[in-house]
């Protein structure tokens, strides 16, 4: 992965972020760490496999993906079904060019997306604490031992919550955001994900993320 292409893409996309949302001045690394917290939550929920007492621990790797412009229903006049089950009926099918009257329009990778998502706040809080352009980002590539689903997710909260109480305490919030990455990374290699499915699932989000912002999200 080129991880110094990534950290910049980042920036500019917070920066894009704190201007139209009139953020400047405000310490956002509490909500950072939060929301990362909450994003691992979403993957972990994605993956399943600690849910023991389900029958269905399987992770969530493909899904459809509902066409915006029918809302999933293939027929471009479906507004027209209430109509129908109010009693005036007779509404006339028109077939979705955008999905061709599937209701989709292809799958996509929920517990790919939920990583990704994760990938988001950790660069985010790299670029608050100036880490790339502090340390060298080459630690950030090792390989590192990993040890099964539960425990490398267990892993990235805890270094997670350890580096807010560094922050909290005044300590030293580089070397903890080290252990970060390297145990996020080393959740990515539990999950079975390349680097390049990584980064292109980045890219990817960081467009749709880019857009939001465009649409006024």
């Amino acid at each position: 992965m080129n991880l110094e292409k990534m950290f910049k893409m980042q920036a500019e996309l917070d920066s894009r972020i704190i201007k139209e949302k009139g953020l400047e001045g405000q310490d956002l690394l509490p909500g950072l760490i939060l929301a990362l917290q909450v994003e691992l939550a979403e993957c972990a929920n994605e993956w399943r496999g600690f849910k023991f007492w389900s029958n269905d621990q399987q992770p969530c790797t493909e899904k459809e993906i509902e066409c915006s412009l029918c809302k999933g229903t293939g027929d471009m006049n479906y507004e027209r079904v209430a109509e129908d089950a109010e009693g005036s009926g007779g509404h006339e099918y028109i077939k979705c060019e955008e999905c061709n009257g599937e209701g989709t329009t292809g799958t996509k990778n929920p517990l790919l997306e939920e990583y990704v998502d994760c990938l988001h706040f950790i660069l985010s809080i790299g670029n608050h604490i100036m880490y790339p352009s502090n340390y060298n980002m080459d630690i950030l590539k090792r390989a590192i031992f990993y040890d099964g689903g539960v425990n490398a997710f267990s892993a990235v909260f805890y270094e997670v919550s350890s580096f807010h109480v560094e922050l909290e305490t005044g300590g030293e919030v580089s070397s903890s955001f080290v252990e970060i990455f390297m145990r996020f990374n080393e959740l990515g290699i539990a999950l079975g994900f390349t680097p390049e499915q990584i980064e292109q699932a980045y890219m990817d989000k960081n467009e749709v993320n880019h857009k939001r912002q465009q649409e006024g999200y």
